[in-house]
Order: C-alpha cells, then sequence, then structure tokens
C-alpha cells in the first residue's frame, strides 16, 4: 500500500510493500550520486541491493549504536560527500533503522543547504515511527537529538521482509513505539495489543502507525500543536536514556517513560486505576521493563531539562 503524506510543500509518499527493497530504483530517483549509508548491524545485503540499483553508488558503513548519532561520524559523512564531488543534483539513501536515518537525513539536509533523501527503514522502530515525518538529528552533549532540522525525505520504502533478521528484543522494541500510537489515537489498535499475539500482525500494525503518524504530521509538521502528542514518553523516556541506561534499547525507556505519564494520568483523573493496571500488565506480558534501578532520579530531571520540549521553563508533558 501506498500512503501519503500531503504537505504544502515537500509532500512524499511511503510505499509499505514487502518485497520493496528490490524495488528502490523503481521508486527512487537513482540516476546520479547516491550516498547509500548504512551501519555493521544491518545485513550488508540490504546497501548492496540498493547500490546494485544506482548510476553511482558510494556506500558507507558505519558502526551500530545511538554513538553513530554524533558530530564526528556527521563529519565523515560530510567528508565523503565532498570527496566523491556530490553535487545538489545528487541524493542520500538511508539503509537502517533510526541512527541512520537521523544522522544520514540530517547530512542530507544541511549538505549544500540540502540535497534529496531517501529513507529505507529496517527495524520495526523505525518503520513505524522514525523514518516518516522529517526529523533528523544527531545528539549532542549528552542531549538526545537536540541538534537537527525538519527535513522531509522524497520518499521511504517500507519492507516488512527485511523484519525476518531482527531478534526479537528488537522486534520488541520497536513495537513500543507502535504501543505508543494505539495508546494516544487508536483504542482498536491497543485492543488488538491487549488480545493477540502482534508479532502476527506486524504489516497491519506497521501500516496502520504509519498512518496515524502521517495524519499528524500533516495537521502539525513542526510539532507546534497536534504532533506533541507523539512525545507520549518520550520525556522521562529520553531522560532515563541519557541518563546512564545505555543497556536499554529507546523502546524500552519509552516504554518506562509511558508508565510514568500514565502514573501521572491516574493521579490527575484522566485514566483509571483499573486502565493503568491493564497498561501495567500488557507491558510486562510483552517482557518491557517495567522499572528501573540504578539510576539517579536527580539525572533523569537534568536532562529532561534540557528537553527540546521546554517551553518558558517548563516541560509540555504528554498525559493520557
Amino acid at each position: 500500500m501506498d500512503i501519503a503524506v500531503s504537505l504544502p510543500q515537500n509532500g512524499y509518499t511511503v510505499t509499505v510493500r514487502r518485497g520493496a527493497l528490490s524495488e528502490a530504483g523503481k521508486l527512487f530517483d537513482l540516476d546520479r550520486r547516491v550516498l547509500v549509508v548504512t551501519d555493521d548491524g544491518v545485513p550488508p545485503v540490504y546497501a548492496r541491493t540498493v547500490a546494485a540499483q544506482c548510476k553511482a553508488p558510494t556506500v558507507v558503513t558505519l558502526p551500530q549504536g545511538e554513538a553513530t548519532k554524533s558530530l564526528p561520524y556527521y563529519a565523515k559523512l560530510l567528508h565523503v560527500l565532498l570527496e566523491n564531488h556530490f553535487t545538489r543534483t545528487d541524493c542520500v539513501v538511508a539503509v537502517g533503522g533510526g541512527v541512520v536515518g537521523d544522522l544520514a537525513g540530517f547530512a542530507a539536509a544541511s549538505f549544500l543547504r540540502g540535497v534529496d533523501f531517501y529513507n529505507i527503514p529496517t527495524t520495526v522502530l523505525s518503520q513505524v515511527d522514525s523514518s516518516i515525518g522529517g526529523k533528523v538529528a544527531i545528539d549532542f552533549d549528552g542531549i538526545k537529538n537536540c541538534v537537527g532540522a525538519f527535513y522531509q525525505p522524497r520518499a521511504v520504502l517500507v519492507d516488512s521482509q527485511v523484519l525476518e533478521t531482527l531478534p526479537p528484543r528488537q522486534v520488541a522494541n520497536g513495537l513500543a513505539e507502535a504501543v505508543k500510537m494505539a495508546l494516544t489515537f487508536d483504542a482498536s489498535l491497543f485492543a488488538l495489543f491487549e488480545t493477540e499475539d502482534p508479532t502476527a500482525h506486524m504489516e497491519e500494525i506497521i501500516a496502520r502507525s504509519l498512518q496515524i503518524k502521517a495524519n499528524v504530521v500533516m495537521q502539525d509538521e513542526k510539532e507546534s500543536g497536534l504532533r506533541r502528542v507523539l512525545n507520549f514518553g518520550h520525556t522521562v523516556g529520553h531522560g532515563i536514556e541519557a541518563a546512564g541506561m545505555q543497556e536499554l534499547y529507546h523502546g524500552e525507556c519509552v516504554v518506562l517513560g509511558m508508565i510514568a505519564a500514565l502514573n501521572i494520568s491516574v493521579t490527575r483523573g484522566h485514566i483509571t486505576q483499573a486502565e493503568y493496571d491493564d497498561a501495567i500488565q500488557m507491558f510486562k506480558d510483552y517482557a518491557f521493563p517495567t522499572n528501573v534501578t540504578g539510576i539517579s532520579i536527580d539525572d533523569v530531571i537534568r536532562v529532561s531539562k534540557s528537553d527540546k520540549k521546554m517551553e518558558a521553563n517548563q516541560i509540555k508533558f504528554i498525559l493520557l
């Protein structure tokens, strides 16, 4: 299926189709110089499959992990673009998860004031969430995504077949973001998580999550209102992630952040204790962490105060 992200400027199509990786040359304009960015956690055959469909490919494979989303690796991509004489008519293609997409997208946004960017997400997390919406960034001074831009891709290709190489924990990590979409925008999707095995409904979950995000982005591209709801769980989640919990994946930190937000939602009377308990039980059923030790609350608060959602010295905190 195709999902249209219709914007006043720079709208694009998200192609969601099993086996679509082999059609990248038809879906993207690759008849030019193409920088293909991937990391060493992604099966090399994916980047090779894309490169084989490019007129003049240059493939860069970076180390896996959040530490790669940093100034040194951003500079590395800029050096490669310069050394290979890329011009404003050339493009960058990300083949990987959220780290690769954010970093490659930011390089594309800033090189020569912007070259075309295409995204091929290869993790559940990036397929359901970060691959669309135009947020590209790197981390700086321990603060996640604090240097970046809004820069929409020219097109996105989502191929569920590439998820077959992911370990179960990585799949669950991505499903956490789909749960976020369900809790905030789609009660029937949340019911699916409560009653079904989500791994048996991956394509439906990916498509419904992407449609939710596309609808939100089309109404609020630059996160001035409605799009802030997509930060549900991320304020405390980013604080936990940045304050020393590198052994936890991003989605697992978001779950912990959602639990904090759900707890406040109960105390404010927005949801019942029984609804809170149902959500916590679902998190436990999927083996998500529901508590964390060995981390300073003060550190979490300090990082949260540096969050990009701060406004007039207050955090815009999303509740259910």
